[in-house]
């Protein structure tokens, strides 16, 4: 049995032959609101980062099947499977149908205020059998720090402890385990309505390892159950897709960093943007564009708490940068760290043989003007729909447009964040005039005291020069950047901006140009990489963002039938779950770092948008 059962495990539910891989889709997530796991459909837990979001990975097989390290546990035959989460919760299920039974694994993350319990950072999974007979199988492989970090396998109170240099994870179970120093692995059966659990826990310090018995374990499920529902009633959407939008909902809860309000990009980090290609990023941190997206979506809504924490991340940590230090960083760390250096993992083969695996990121020190428009975006809705401003936050959002108004003429890397140097972009001066403009109507909703002047004409300035160079008469489209005649998706922002009327005659011809080029089956893409290189070899697919960002652009335009059928269409695209990657690669596929908020941030805008042109 020792020998054999590490070599069952590698083939998923119902033993040896398995995918090395699941397609990215094929996985659900779960957390705790500090750290989260991504769990295949075939009940393999391949990707965890224990204690926080970018903390080195404990289970990494999504990377590299082989030394990345996962947590097994499925039924010791062969099975057919579905996956969903119990309704309104974060709680995700797998079930398992054999020949001879139903069994389902129920994993979820407690979430409490008790700061020493939080430390723990448990993890349960709760098998079931619900009808008939089945036997099960457990491997855990943890490999810690991306897989470079040897550990042993101790006993303590009869569980086994996985202990390496910089942490120790403690595994309860209600069943027998075996070991043989590095790996852990059980095979068990059970019967109609019986139950077996399995918990890890984050152990050290004043935290030991603590068993997790079964009626605990349904207790804190019921608990965890509640948590979430209670969160989601909070929820003021009514209108059709109340499912999916609330699924967005959930999801961009569980992207929340607790302990400071920060949401991430992704969880994950390296899932190709092309499978074999290397635009492979590291997402496990805050940017500042999705401020003003996660601001108004949080806020519509109806979630201020949130709102408001993410409000006093941006006061905490990116906003006490004002106004001397130059340009403003583009991104944080989950804890308001500035330092993100990039490095590669040689050793992790990637996804699907997709290298280099990277962690860290080099776009941190990227100049991307835009986000002055979308931090200031999220102080004026929060200001609008939230908490009036505060003094001294007013006296940074001046200081912020002075520099916008002696800086927006300059070129940048620009939202695609591309490494092909810096150029002109339409989306950056777009953004820097939504800084300057929304600043002047927080100053006159509010009577605050503001240079109006010079703000007015730095605004005026940066209109007529994107009506004057960013127009091309030759495409009769707005474009990309300046002196060239590119499209590119990110101008959808125009009408959503309030830049343009969206029934703007240019803006019109500007929206049937990008339908023709840039959309394939409402599925959008960002550029076209061989017109306008990025500095980075191979394709993409298209880009969820900007797919959502099209139905809202459809409807603002007067056309909600073709809005619509574009949003129905981009929902068939979700997983199983609900849930999005960054991208949609050209056969259906998720590819990107997944989940990603800033697809679900759009897509509740798009709802939104959407539901009231409906009526």
């Amino acid at each position: 049995m020792t020998q054999e059962l590490p070599g069952l495990a590698r083939g998923g539910p119902g033993g040896a032959g398995g995918p090395r891989y699941l397609p990215v889709s094929e996985h659900g997530l779960i957390g705790d609101l500090r750290s989260a796991a991504l769990v295949g459909a075939n009940g393999t837990i391949d990707w965890y980062c224990c204690g926080r979001f970018d903390a080195p990975s404990v289970f990494a097989s999504i990377l590299d099947a082989d030394k990345g390290g996962s947590f097994e546990l499925a039924p010791d035959v062969p099975t057919r499977t579905k996956q969903f989460y119990f309704p309104d919760t974060n709680v995700l299920i797998t079930r398992f149908f054999a020949d001879d039974g139903v069994g389902e694994v129920q994993d979820f993350m407690p979430i409490t205020d008790d700061s020493r319990e939080a430390t723990r950072h448990r993890l349960i999974r709760r098998v079931i059998c619900v009808r008939g007979s089945l036997p099960f199988r457990a491997f855990v492989a943890p490999r810690f720090v991306y897989g470079t970090e040897d550990h042993t396998v101790r006993t303590e109170h009869g569980y086994p402890v996985f202990e390496s240099p910089s942490m120790t994870l403690a595994l309860t179970s209600s069943v027998p385990v075996e070991t043989d120093g590095r790996d852990v692995w059980s095979l068990f059966k059970l019967h109609e309505g019986e139950t077996a659990v399995f918990a890890l826990d984050r152990v050290g310090g004043e935290v030991s390892p603590r068993a997790c018995p079964v009626a605990e374990a349904e207790e804190l499920f019921e608990a965890t159950v509640r948590y979430w529902r209670r969160w989601l009633s909070k929820s003021r959407y009514r209108g059709r897709w109340r499912e999916m939008v609330h699924r967005s909902a959930l999801t961009l809860k569980l992207l929340t960093y607790a302990p400071t309000g920060a949401i991430v990009a992704a969880p994950t980090t390296s899932l190709p943007e092309q499978i074999g290609g290397e635009r492979n990023w590291d997402y496990r941190y805050v940017w500042i564009r999705d401020a003003a997206f996660c601001v108004y979506a949080l806020l519509r809504l109806g979630f201020t708490d949130e709102a408001k924490a993410f409000m006093q991340f941006l006061t905490d940590h990116v906003c006490i940068a004002c106004p001397n230090s130059g340009p403003l960083q583009i991104m944080y760390g989950i804890d308001g760290s500035r330092r993100l250096p990039e490095r590669e993992l040689p050793h992790f083969e990637g996804y699907l043989g997709s290298a280099p695996v990277r962690v860290g990121n080099d776009a941190v020190d990227q100049l991307q003007l835009d986000i002055y428009g979308a931090l200031i975006d999220s102080i004026y809705l929060y200001d609008k729909w939230g908490e009036p401003i505060s003094s001294a936050d007013w006296d940074t959002v001046c200081d912020l447009v002075d520099w916008v108004c002696d800086n927006w003429d300059q070129p940048d890397e620009g939202i695609w964040e591309t490494r092909g140097g810096r150029k002109n972009f339409l989306y950056s001066r777009l953004m820097c005039w939504v800084a300057i403009e929304r600043a002047m109507r927080m100053a006159l909703h509010r009577g605050l005291p503001a240079d109006m002047t010079r703000w007015g004409q730095e605004r005026d300035q940066i209109y007529r020069r994107i009506m004057r160079r960013g127009w091309s008469s030759e495409r009769e489209a707005f474009v990309q950047h300046e002196a060239d005649s590119v499209l590119d998706a990110s101008v959808l922002m125009m009408p959503l901006a309030k830049f343009i009327s969206p029934t703007d005659p240019k803006w019109l011809s500007t929206l049937d140009a990008l339908g023709e080029e840039l959309v394939s089956d409402s599925l959008v893409y960002r550029y076209d990489p061989q017109a306008s290189p990025d500095g980075l070899r191979g394709e993409e697919g298209t880009f969820s963002i900007c797919s959502f960002w099209y139905v809202e652009a459809l409807t603002r335009a007067g056309r909600p039938d073709d809005a619509r059928l574009a949003f129905e269409k981009m929902l068939t695209y979700a997983n199983h779950l609900g849930l999005y990657a960054e991208e949609i690669g050209r056969t259906g596929e998720q590819i990107g770092n997944f989940p990603q908020a800033f697809t679900h941030l759009a897509l509740i805008s798009a709802a939104f948008t959407l539901d009231r042109a409906l009526g």
